[in-house]
């Protein structure tokens, strides 16, 4: 049974700090929601503290004096750092299975939101917090991402994303670290839960970085993010890597040339993955430079061309679709001359053969 301290507010003022930094501590006692039925009181208590905790430091000022952060931190990693239990599905499928959601999540739920109010409260001070918010807690919260809780890894990317705002010293670690966790699973464990979340974070990274990039950003885009285009689980997370490369493009056009898929197309994929493709060619013509777009006009509509005539309607009909984009009509209308000649044949054909209707239509 663990023991329970007057609600802070309700304490004479002088007394609050100290009540304050206690049930913190309080709330450094574990359970095992595996039991059910065990310590319910208990854990009744340590909830009701924690949401004590949440009101307190969102509704009052000072609270954050220097003493306060280690105290803070403490409670917060003992609570969230832990190791990830194995999945109970060794062949788990995200698309298919549903996830193992973490059974202490009343109480974690409530550690995550005191730790976003921690970062977002405008007494905050991370020349202070910097002490205890160090590249050894940025790795242990980065380890977390591969939790199966979607709960969970969307509390973390709020949650990474303040640090990376707030910690001008920790950018170059987090990004280095987020690097390394995409190529072991590249290269070796093909297995990441939170590579969507993570994608998402660097998505307002990339938008964020100063021109002319620097070459270990330009070494990112071609060395991380376009092979991730290989992964199997590609569906999981392609929006969120679609966009970062779109972000890369925006910033830097001379990039565009190089990303290998606007000139060779896995054309014996999946349906499903080359319509992924499809649309993310899309998304790059969207903002392309049309000087750019002469450099790689032959080659992408020579793949374009072979999709337009793909027997899978889904692909036919994505690749059609391009033509209803205004902007890209009217960069095929000023190459025409170089375009009409690579597609005419498969328009022809599909005109005449393709056994879609609905293709035939477009």
């Amino acid at each position: 049974m663990i023991a329970f301290h007057p609600f802070v507010p309700d304490a004479p003022s002088t007394d609050q700090q100290e009540l304050f930094c206690q049930k913190l501590q309080q709330c450094c006692t574990l359970f095992d929601f595996l039991d059910s039925v065990g310590d319910l009181k208990s854990k009744e208590v340590k909830r009701a503290a924690l949401n004590e905790l949440v009101d307190y430091l969102s509704t009052n000022r000072g609270v954050l004096v220097e003493n306060a952060y280690p105290e803070i931190t403490n409670m917060i990693s003992t609570n969230i750092f832990r190791a990830l239990p194995p999945s109970d599905n060794p062949d788990f499928d995200p698309e298919e299975d549903e996830p193992t959601l973490e059974a202490a999540w009343p109480h974690i739920q409530l550690v995550y939101e005191f730790l976003l109010r921690f970062l977002e409260n405008p007494d905050f001070q991370p020349s202070i917090a910097k002490r205890f918010i160090d590249q050894k807690f940025v790795l242990q919260l980065l380890e977390l991402f591969d939790s199966e809780d979607p709960r969970e890894r969307d509390f973390l990317k709020t949650i990474l994303h303040r640090i990376y705002g707030k910690f001008l010293g920790l950018r170059a670690f987090i990004r280095k670290q987020i690097n390394n966790i995409f190529l072991k699973f590249i290269y070796e464990t093909e297995h990441f839960n939170g590579v969507a979340e993570l994608l998402e974070i660097l998505g307002s990274i990339i938008n964020g970085f100063a021109l002319p990039l620097k070459a270990e950003h330009k070494q990112f885009l071609m060395k991380v993010l376009i092979p991730l285009h290989t992964a199997k689980a590609l569906s999981l997370f392609h929006a969120q890597l679609a966009y970062c490369v779109v972000q890369f493009l925006e910033k830097d056009p001379s990039l565009t040339e190089p990303v290998p898929f606007l000139s060779f197309l896995p054309l014996k994929a999946h349906c499903t993955r080359l319509v992924m493709f499809l649309g993310e060619i899309e998304e790059i013509l969207d903002v392309i430079e049309p000087s750019q777009f002469k450099k790689i006009q032959e080659p992408l509509f020579k793949q374009i061309s072979k999709c337009v005539s793909n027997p899978h309607f889904q692909v036919a009909e994505r690749a059609l679709y391009f033509w209803n984009n205004e902007y890209i009509l009217s960069l095929i209308e000023e190459n025409i001359d170089k375009i009409l000649p690579i597609m005419f044949s498969s328009l022809y054909k599909i005109s005449k053969e393709h056994w879609n209707q609905y293709v035939l239509s477009l």
